[in-house]
């Protein structure tokens, strides 16, 4: 897409495989303008962002981070087509010059598109201290493309790539392959001569060589040149013994290889470094192991201790301010008071202690991990444990917070890398016992039933999650993706990178959810002002009392407990005049009354996550599969329990 000289404005795209330091070269670039979002039709995060450099505005978007172009992963299709669309004046290839080979084959791919092209080289002093040395003159002129050398973290070389990116580069030429590979393509792209293509000839041949199925469908309508081109395919697979896929990748390796011979200089550097040391004990197979479970614990101890703590804290402020301002406002108009002060306010309030003490908490401590290198290392360990139900190490992370808050855990999913992965965890992330729910599971089994029977509902609850999600497994449409990541070297922490990140990804919650839970708030204030609470629990007495097996009573917690967890206990001795709960319930009904209200309906904050993640559609469906598993373990629960005589 081409622009006026006039204009004062470029759109910049940055590409590169996962943990080669793009998200820290857009931080420098663009500070704290920035906004995080989900590609249309898509559950791919992308970011973007501005700067104004020499009075010209330079808009910067992240794109995913993919290893390929093809068309494998929503990530892949979504970077691929946003190149193809010519939005971008200029793609920076964000490449690890510790890992130039590997990193290549992404920018052949790129050049394949004719992109207009520039080669970001970063990491240039983790690769000296590696003793390597990339000679970015030397690699500039064999791409044919500028190659600037950077450390993003730091900002060296930065100036140098933006004043590059105001040069404007031509579109990159793609390089040439063996003679019998190039063959090939030219013999399928004799039959694209006469067609029109927004794309260039020599991507969509190579594209359809490999067998896209994207690209085949969209240009092969011809039955007749299909036939000729599936021909060509079997030529080249019958002469090699591979997939025309195959050999066109390992073209690509070949060529990745050569060049970075030519351009790389090894030195002489000592045979284990410390890092090398900290790096094999963190991989051990036993010391490795030891030292996750301390990491998780501490994680999950600053998240459930601090988290709490802070947010009683802020719970005990919004408590103490609705109660100083009620008597003003009830003598001016109760109902008005009521809600304002029960709906918008109590809302905001708790949408504020789930927002500062648990989500910013949560985004700081995975920042930690991330930028440290140590989240990978972790994912890998839990690898295998984690496939048994479909996903891979890095799902942990998130089930594990989901003891401390479910908010956290379900925006924790975006670390998954494809729809289905995230899809998948969410769902299962809701089924884990918030803090709140721990409320509800000491307060009443825990308290009047003794602590093995507690101990008991959190292990049918792991049972419940495992069996999910090995249903969720069979049920959900594509395959599993495996654990493909790259190890990146360990890092000293950037304070000043993390509390970038923690802010930019806590204020979109807050932007977003924080309103939800608002309106969600006001609704069952309202419901309560209108005194419709009674007539609801009346009416959802066929399921508490016909299903369930409980007292009527305790509709209202199903009620409250949908805005709040943990308000369920409360506004249930409220309305039945005790706490003291074994007065109206048995011990079969209180373990039933516990596993109900630890699987079903997430709360009001929990729900607005999965909107926002997800789509008012599926958070609707794992709300609904929540609802009949809770109310089908509540049933069936209550029916064994009598009949053991409890």
């Amino acid at each position: 897409m081409e622009r006026s000289s006039k204009e004062v404005e470029i759109t910049v795209a940055l590409v590169g495989n996962p943990n080669v330091g793009k998200s820290s070269l857009f931080n420098s670039l663009t500070g704290l303008n920035q906004s995080v979002g989900n590609w249309p039709g898509k559950t791919v995060e992308v970011a973007k962002g501005t700067l104004v450099y020499k009075g010209i505005k330079i808009k910067v978007v992240d794109l995913p981070g993919t290893y390929s172009l093809t068309s494998f992963s929503e990530e892949e299709v979504v970077t691929r087509d946003y190149i193809l669309s010519g939005e971008a004046d200029v793609i920076i290839n964000v490449v690890d010059a510790t890992a130039l080979e590997r990193n290549l084959f992404l920018t052949i791919q790129l050049m394949e598109m004719n992109a207009p092209l520039i080669v970001a080289l970063n990491m240039i002093d983790e690769a000296t201290k590696k003793g390597i040395e990339v000679r970015d003159d030397r690699l500039s002129r064999l791409l044919g493309v500028p190659v600037i050398p950077i450390v993003a973290t730091s900002g060296v070389g930065i100036t140098e790539l933006v004043e590059a990116v105001l040069a404007r580069p031509a579109k990159s030429r793609r390089l040439t392959y063996g003679r019998e590979v190039e063959a090939y393509i030219s013999q399928v792209l004799s039959h694209f001569q006469n067609i029109e293509s927004p794309y260039p000839l020599d991507w969509v041949s190579i594209k359809v060589l490999e067998g896209d199925p994207i690209i085949t469908s969209r240009f092969l309508k011809d039955a007749q040149v299909l036939e000729k081109i599936n021909s060509i395919m079997k030529t080249m697979e019958d002469l090699h013994g591979e997939p025309p896929s195959v050999i066109i990748s390992s073209e690509r390796y070949a060529l990745s290889h050569r060049i970075a011979q030519q351009v790389t200089i090894s030195h002489t550097k000592p045979a284990i470094t410390l890092e090398d040391r900290i790096d094999g004990l963190l991989s051990h197979k036993v010391f490795g192991y030891l030292i996750l479970l301390l990491t998780l614990s501490g994680v999950f101890l600053l998240i459930f201790s601090v988290g709490s703590s802070l947010s009683a804290y802020i719970d005990e402020f919004f408590v103490w301010m609705i109660e100083s301002i009620r008597p003003h406002l009830q003598s001016f108009d109760p109902i008005f008071s009521s809600l304002l002060l029960d709906g918008v306010i109590f809302g905001l309030g708790a949408a504020t202690s789930i927002a500062l003490p648990y989500v910013a908490l949560f985004y700081l401590l995975l920042s930690i991990l991330e930028d440290t290198g140590y989240l990978p290392r972790a994912a890998f360990l839990l690898d295998s444990l984690m496939h048994k139900i479909g996903l891979h190490g890095k799902a942990f992370i998130p089930m594990l917070l989901g003891y401390g808050c479910s908010v956290p855990a379900c925006i924790g999913c975006r670390i998954m890398e494809t729809r289905r992965e995230r899809l998948l965890l969410g769902a299962l992330v809701v089924l884990i016992p918030c803090s709140a729910r721990t409320v509800i599971i000491l307060g009443v089994a825990g308290s009047y039933l003794g602590p093995l029977v507690a101990l008991s509902i959190y292990a049918l609850d792991l049972l419940i999650v495992f069996l999910i999600g090995k249903l969720l497994f069979k049920v959900l449409p594509e395959e599993p993706v495996g654990l493909i990541m790259e190890m990146p070297p360990l890092r000293m922490l950037n304070i000043t990178l993390v509390l970038k990140k923690t802010w930019i990804k806590t204020k979109d919650f807050v932007y977003i959810a924080l309103p939800l839970i608002v309106l969600g708030s006001f609704v069952v204030s309202l419901a309560s002002s209108l005194n419709l609470v009674g007539l609801i629990v009346n009416a959802i007495s066929p399921v508490t009392v016909g299903l369930l097996g409980l007292p009527v009573a305790t509709g209202i917690a199903f009620i409250f407990g949908f805005l709040r967890k943990e308000l369920a206990l409360i506004m249930l001795a409220t309305y039945v005049g005790t706490t003291d709960f074994s007065t109206f319930m048995t011990p079969a009904q209180m373990i039933a009354f516990t596993l109900v209200m630890v699987l079903y309906i997430p709360c009001v904050a929990t729900l607005s996550a999965l909107i926002k993640e997800y789509g008012l559609k599926n958070a609707l469906a794992i709300t609904l599969m929540d609802v009949t598993l809770a109310i089908f373990i509540g049933s069936v629960g209550i029916r064994v329990l009598m009949a053991l005589g409890l």
